[in-house]
């Protein structure tokens, strides 16, 4: 006799009545990245971007098993640019029970052809602003989905390091102390921003991305206090750069972000204003700072692991392309 064939999932769009299984099976098949229904309406339900279409879901006798979430502008980030192109992956996974029958590749198939029916040449996995969920694939954790990707033609851009640093007896150095006042000496000024100082702040966070302006006005509209964040202005005035905590989901243990005007590094600023948010952030009793994107051979990632942070995991940025 031959044996029964097993039933084979049926992919269609998300719907009500599909948060618990699909989290559940989202926290078994990701076990190193497990998500919360909060984070999981924070981050995909009220994206302002999100289209249930595009969260294609694998459906065996009422349960989901597994899941890809494909997702395209039609909120723009910054101005009126809908990136009319691009389209992103944030997520896909397939319960460990349904691996290897050739659902991911399913899944991933059917969310590239609905980026691809609304005109979509170009799909990043995962860099998506402003909610994304990792900045890429951890190909350490998850070597099949790295397999499965690279066979459906994406290819790497970039990797992004995620770093931590303990915070338990932290004191900032006494280099770091001095170099503070001799920038002070100079006419540099730091400390936590006055209401009227956002304005500025604001302007220079939009220089470097949209989305940490946004991530800055949104940690501050839902209450955060302003001594969250340490800036500096240089002795002409002009806002020299920022640091903070806190920014992202409340999480006080989350550093960023942080920068300083292209014209003024060299100077240390970086450091002072890095050392400056550790310690108010041990202060209010914080064991550990971390943070999840940063390149690791770049001027930060050399500054990051000059100030105690460790590499704790790697991010592969990847993307697809028509034709």
């Amino acid at each position: 006799m031959s044996a029964t064939p097993r039933p084979r999932p049926v992919l269609r769009p998300f719907r009500p009545g599909d948060g618990r299984s699909l989290l559940a099976a989202w926290c078994r098949s990701a076990p190193d990245d497990p998500i919360t229904a909060a984070r999981f309406r924070t981050l995909i339900l009220l994206d302002p971007n999100f289209d249930p279409e595009g969260l294609r879901v694998a459906d065996l006798d009422g349960q989901v098993v597994g899941a890809a979430y494909a997702v395209r502008r039609r909120t723009p980030l910054a101005g009126t640019d809908l990136e009319p192109d691009v389209g992103w992956i944030l997520f896909f996974f397939v319960d460990p029970p349904h691996r290897r029958t050739g659902l991911g590749r399913r899944l991933l198939t059917d969310a590239l052809d609905w980026l691809r029916g609304h005109g979509r040449t170009r799909v990043d996995f995962a860099p998506y602003a402003p909610h994304y969920v990792l900045p890429g694939l951890d190909r350490a954790a998850y070597p099949e989905a790295a397999r499965l990707l690279a066979g459906l033609g994406f290819r790497p851009r970039y990797e992004a390091a995620a770093m931590d640093r303990g915070l338990v007896g932290y004191r900032m150095p006494d280099e770091v102390r001095r170099h503070e006042a001799a920038l002070t000496a100079r006419g540099y000024r730091f400390g936590t921003p006055s209401d009227d100082d956002l304005v500025d702040l604001l302007g220079l966070a939009e220089e470097f991305t949209p989305d940490w302006a946004r991530a800055i006005r949104q940690c501050l509209t839902g209450g955060a206090p302003l001594d969250r964040i340490v800036s500096a202005r240089a002795p002409d005035g002009r806002m020299a750069g920022w640091a903070m905590h806190g920014a992202y989901d409340g999480t006080a243990e989350r550093f960023g972000p942080f920068g300083v005007r292209k014209e003024l590094r060299g100077a240390g600023l970086g450091k002072v204003l890095l050392h400056r948010t550790l310690e108010r952030m041990r202060a209010l009793g914080v064991h550990g700072a971390w943070f999840l994107w940063t390149g690791e051979q770049s001027p930060a990632g050399h500054l990051y692991r000059g100030s105690g942070f460790t590499t704790t995991r790697r991010f592969t940025v990847l993307r697809w392309e028509a034709g």
